[in-house]
Parts: structure tokens; sequence; C-alpha cells
């Protein structure tokens, strides 16, 4: 029999390649997995997945929001913190603001075009606004009593300064600060161009937050279900209220449905909320 032509046999080695790789990776491998899964792990496997009263009502892995339909919370559930995923908590949009410490200048709204609030104004806004909830103070450092970011452009960038703008409150609205190094300080004008000012973060004369971080940031995927042990304290006392319960009845719900720091040291001791929402309605 004579032989094939070595470019033949080529390709038909690799064929034979494709079809058996397809074989052991496209089917053997993740039916194996898939099976060990089920197996090991079937809960997990699934999402997680929590039912009440033969409905699924969420996963135990992937956060939600207890808002209604206006997006105003519902005042007898816990809140989550804040998501920055699609609308929040969308599971096809999860993704990393990618703001930083350096994002606190807002860009106001003009005729025709919406603004951007940076990264420090979401915090302030959302302090304040958490604050009132929960009737305690949302002030916070760097933040105005108007909830915005407290930053100056100052100008020139070098050297003593002649002008000092408030960029992030909007006119007519009265500057946080009166001067700065004895320049009065303005309003900002929607539309202006500030960029070559210096940019001054000011702290002002808030303590401590009564907010925690994570009822004003959210979590890098978007997806947290979990807050922090502080933020669950802090919205306690309104649901008791709003359920006609104890106090201490729902901290001890809070400490059943706390979790410790993975393998005992890595992280922070957090509190599942729609855990916690399906435990209160239970009663």
């Amino acid at each position: 029999m004579e032989r094939l032509p070595s470019w033949v046999r080529q390709h038909l080695a690799a064929v034979r390649a494709i079809v058996v790789l397809t074989v052991i990776l496209g089917g053997i491998y993740p039916l194996a997995v898939t099976g060990v899964a089920q197996a090991v792990f079937h809960d997990k496997a699934n999402g997680s997945l929590v039912e009440r009263d033969g409905k699924t009502v969420g996963s135990a892995i992937v956060g939600q929001l207890f808002t209604d339909k206006d997006g105003n919370p519902v005042r007898k559930y816990f809140q989550s913190r804040p998501s920055a995923a699609g609308d929040g908590y969308d599971m096809l949009s999860t993704a990393a603001g990618n703001l930083g410490p350096e994002d606190v200048v807002d860009t106001l709204p003009v005729p025709g075009a919406e603004g951007k609030q940076s990264l420090l104004t979401q915090v302030c806004a959302r302090s304040e606004a958490i604050g009132e909830l929960e009737g305690v103070s949302g002030a916070r450092p760097y933040c105005t009593p108007d909830g915005v970011g407290a930053v100056l452009k100052v100008f020139p960038a070098v050297g003593t300064p002649t002008r000092a703008v408030s960029v992030n409150q909007a006119c007519p609205a009265r500057p946080f600060a009166a001067t700065f190094e004895g320049v009065k300080v303005e309003c900002g004008k929607p539309g202006e161009d500030y960029a070559a000012g210096r940019t001054v973060p000011v702290r002002g004369t808030a303590g401590a937050p009564a907010v925690p971080a994570d009822a004003v940031t959210a979590s890098g995927s978007g997806l947290d279900p979990h807050i922090s042990l502080a933020y669950a304290q802090l919205q306690a006392p309104r649901v008791a209220k709003e359920r006609g319960i104890a106090v201490a009845t729902v901290n001890a719900l809070i400490k059943e449905h706390t979790t410790g720091r993975a393998l005992g040291f890595m992280g922070e001791p957090a509190v599942n909320v729609l855990q916690l929402n399906l435990a209160l309605d239970k009663g």
C-alpha cells in the first residue's frame, strides 16, 4: 500500500488530535467537574440560592436591594451596601467603578447634559441620606453640610491665591467656606472650566463618622451580599421600631447571621443581609 504524502499524514494527525482533545476537554472534563461539584458542593454549584415558601428569593452570595418601586429604602428591612453593578447587583454588569481617592471634583450639570458626581460627592451624599434614615449625623470629613465634596479650585495653581471656587457647589449655593487664605470663596458655575486651578480638598471640623465606610462605598464586584457588623448595628434601632420588636431581639438575629473572619484571620466579621431579613420576616 502506497504511503500517504507527508502533508496528508500531518493533517490527519491534526484532525485526530482535535477530535480527541474535543472529547476530553469539551465533554469528559466538564462533565466530571460538574458531577464532582454537584456531589460535593451542591448548593454552591447551583448559585447558593435561597428559597422561602417554595420560591427562590435570592442568593446567599449575591447582594440585592431592599427598596420600593421608587428606589427608597424599605424601612423594616436592613439595607445592603451600595452597588456599582448596573442599577444595583446586576451580575451581568459586575465591575469595579475604578474611582479612587483623587476623584473629588464633580462635573456640574448644564442644560442638555447631565453632570457627574465624583466618588467623594457620592460618599458624602450617601452618608447624609443614611444619617437621615438612621437618625444619626451623616457628617464626615471632606464633605459639605449639603452633602457634596468640600473641594476648592484655587487660582493660580502656584503662588498666592487670587481666586477660590467651591467647584462642587453649583451657584447659587452658598459655599461651605467663606474665605480661603484671605480670598472670598465663590460658588461653582456650571460649564466653566476650572481645570487650571489647584485642587484643594478641605477636611473641615467633622469628627469620626457615625456612618460606617461600607455603608457609603460599593464593593469591588458590586455584588457583595454582606455588610459590616457596625452598619448592621446602626440599622438595628430603625428595624426594631418599624417591626415593633425589641432592639435586643434584632441584635440577637444580627449575631446569629454574622460570619467570622475567613480562616480565622482574614477580613472582618460580616452580616448576610438577605438571610437576616428573611429571619426577621420569619419572626
